[in-house]
């Protein structure tokens, strides 16, 4: 597949001129696969999965004119026939990652037979908001605040701290969110230095791009990287 892995949509010229590279077409003529399932499991999780779909979210993402835009809900997947939901995967020019719960997201991909989809997702673009970034990556970075989260009973949690693993590197969003006390850069160097593997850590204005594992960092704002 092809990433853009990104902290708050498609926030910028910067950022929609790589969205429109890895489409190789206009978003106009190119068309998406809206997943908000990261979301539910927040309070209000249901509402805010509504606006996004709406495109009335602050984040742009949906609302960015394209061809045509359907909803894929990872948690509806295992009750249907594969063939009829795995064409219209195979068919969109990008999936489109909703952020939320980076554990409950990464468990869905899973049960759902979507991440099993991915390696032969050749000329998709995996497009990511904050959750739906880090969940492509080795390392979940939001492990102990989505343990809150995890139903009573549930094995959910079980390698919380572990994430697809898609790409070798792990992504810390929102760097300095002044609203994101762990966003904060010595927070996030605290956390990456005990990670195996490189950290990006990027702000609302920035996305990462990966295309055959070469990585562009893509920003109109802050971002760091930290090596182990």
């Amino acid at each position: 597949m092809k990433f853009l892995l990104t902290s708050s949509g498609i926030c910028n010229p910067s950022i929609a001129d790589a969205l429109v590279d890895l489409l190789g077409k206009p978003v106009a003529e190119s068309t998406a696969l809206f997943i908000p399932t990261a979301v539910y499991p927040f309070p209000g999780g249901g509402e805010r999965a509504w606006k996004a779909i709406h495109g009335r979210a602050s984040i742009p993402l949906t609302q960015l004119g394209w061809r045509s835009l359907g909803m894929l809900e990872l948690t509806a997947l295992p009750t249907i026939r594969e063939e009829n939901w795995v064409p219209a995967v195979r068919e969109a020019d990008a999936l489109l990652v909703w952020g939320g719960d980076v554990l409950y997201l990464t468990y869905w991909l899973r049960q759902s037979g979507l991440a099993d989809l991915f390696p032969s997702l050749s000329d998709t673009v995996y497009v990511g908001v904050s959750a739906g970034s880090i969940a492509v990556t080795p390392y979940n970075c939001d492990a102990e605040f989505d343990r809150g989260f995890v139903p009573d009973g549930s094995d959910m949690a079980q390698s919380a701290d572990r994430a697809l693993g898609l790409v070798d590197f792990t992504l810390y969003p929102h760097l300095n969110h002044p609203d994101m006390e762990d966003a904060q850069l010595s927070h996030i160097q605290k956390w990456a230095s005990e990670i195996p593997v490189p950290t990006y850590a990027i702000d609302d204005n920035t996305a990462i791009k990966v295309v055959d594992g070469t990585v562009d960092v893509i920003s109109e704002g802050d971002w760091r990287l930290i090596n182990p």
